[in-house]
């Protein structure tokens, strides 16, 4: 791992970091190609590109009801189990999120509030690849299902013979996703979107995915709705000499073994022990049944950084603002205040990243390069829309008739005024009951 070690006063800087972005002009390319076929070809296009990248010839993409059914019993009992209890506090935790519509009437009689409502309709990507990730499946339908949302697909590419995992399909069962597809890719993104013979578009899009699929993500942003673009996962661990060393080193090994593209980041206070540290991770990886992956990751996007004190530190992780914080220090909590920025927050010893991204019950897609400076985790919040409210009274306009015209006339707009300045006359002049049936012909008075 890459070394940064801080001078006494020194602030942390974004030139100190090497960022891997969530995907290239090569991916963003070749994602707008494929994204064009499947708008002009449709299905045959998803089965062209399904046998070209994934090497299966799928005649029929959406997954029968009768496989999520009998998935369970193709599985092991105990992640039958688990996914089922992580299912539980992951909707527990969503559950809390909801919001509900609200109004409230002035003193003048104007009635105005915000109207929650569902999505109609959303899609999850869930990858394939490297590992299989039910997990994902949780995490993006569970939230969309609190929220109401009628119709949630999931996409997910084939595996080798053309079929889904079993847990996947678990997970789609436990968590209410109503359709899916064996479709993966930027295509699959752009069936989403725009909708093929056999899959109705969608109003919005969630999911992790590899360049591709986040550079497909971007370009149909706009004409659907998005999550966020998320690059690479990535974890800051700020560990004090009370921390174990052989926790700190494999907590730094979980995140490292997503991906070669992986960002690691160690902040600490003393060289010897993050010496300590790296001879930890060289132990655990004997064991490691993704030491490749691993290794890749912590050679490449690892750093190190040496700080002379908690408050260097903690501006360290402000600027990094990492996907996953894990703070293994002396009372942990008493230091969450001076964190602005970071994705999900883990305090203490007993509290690795692990938990967040499988059973807490705190979403784990979250902003990933930086972005945790402006974005927040996936929420119920992402699967519902709010409509503003307003019904005013006689009273309450002329209330604000005044307000409306001023700002109306500076800002050039005549008829913006006017449309105050005519319902004002006919309530000067008696004349507002009109309002309720035919106005007729208003003359410049404001009267027939």
């Amino acid at each position: 791992m890459r070394r940064v070690i801080l001078k006494p006063g020194e602030i942390f800087s974004n030139d100190h970091l090497k960022r891997t972005g969530a995907f290239n002009a090569s991916a963003l390319s070749a994602a707008t190609d494929i994204i064009e076929q499947v708008r002009l070809y449709g299905d045959q296009a998803l089965r062209e590109y399904t046998a070209k990248f994934d090497g299966v010839e799928i005649e029929r993409f959406r997954v029968p009801y009768a496989e999520l059914a009998d998935a369970a019993s193709k599985l092991d009992e105990e992640l039958v189990r688990a996914l089922r209890q992580a299912a539980e506090q992951i909707r527990d935790f969503h559950e809390r999120q909801k919001q509900q519509s609200w109004f409230t009437v002035r003193a003048d009689g104007a009635m105005v509030g915000s109207k929650i409502e569902p999505l109609e309709s959303v899609g999850i990507y869930v990858p394939g690849g490297r590992a299989l990730y039910p997990s994902t499946v949780l995490m993006n339908a569970i939230p969309a299902s609190v929220a109401g949302v009628d119709r949630i697909v999931c996409v997910t590419p084939p595996t080798k013979d053309g079929s889904v995992d079993p847990a996947i399909l678990e997970a789609c069962r436990i968590s209410g996703v109503t359709e899916i597809y064996t479709v993966g890719g930027a295509q699959a993104i752009g069936a989403l979107a725009y909708g093929t013979e056999t899959i109705a578009p969608v109003a919005k899009i969630t999911g992790p995915g590899n360049a591709y699929v986040a550079a497909a993500k971007k370009i149909v942003s706009g004409d659907v709705g998005i999550d966020m673009i998320a690059g690479p996962s990535e974890v800051c661990v700020v560990a004090d000499e009370s921390a174990s060393p052989a926790l700190v080193a494999i907590d730094l090994m979980a995140q490292a073994e997503h991906d070669p593209l992986a960002a690691c980041y160690f902040v600490t206070f003393s060289e010897e022990y993050a010496d300590e540290v790296e001879a930890m991770i060289k132990r655990h990886m004997q064991a490691s049944t993704r030491a490749e992956i691993t290794d890749a990751s912590l050679a490449d996007q690892g750093l190190i950084v040496i700080c002379e004190n908690m408050k260097q530190a903690l501006e360290a992780v402000n600027v990094i603002a990492p996907e996953h914080l894990e703070l293994h220090i002396k009372d942990a909590l008493s230091y969450l205040g001076a964190i602005r920025n970071a994705g999900a927050i883990f305090l203490g010893a007993w509290t690795p990243e692990a938990l967040g991204d499988y059973a807490a019950g705190p979403n784990h897609t979250l902003p990933t390069g930086g972005t945790a400076r402006y974005a927040s985790p996936l929420s119920v919040d992402e699967f519902v829309k709010k409509s503003s409210v307003i019904q005013y009274s006689p009273q309450a306009l002329m209330n604000d008739a005044r307000t409306v015209m001023s700002i109306a006339h500076h800002e050039g707009l005549w008829a913006h005024a006017r449309s105050v300045e005519l319902r004002k006359n006919l309530i000067e002049t008696g004349d507002a009951f009109r309002l309720e049936g035919n106005l007729g012909n208003l003359d410049e008075g404001g009267t027939r």
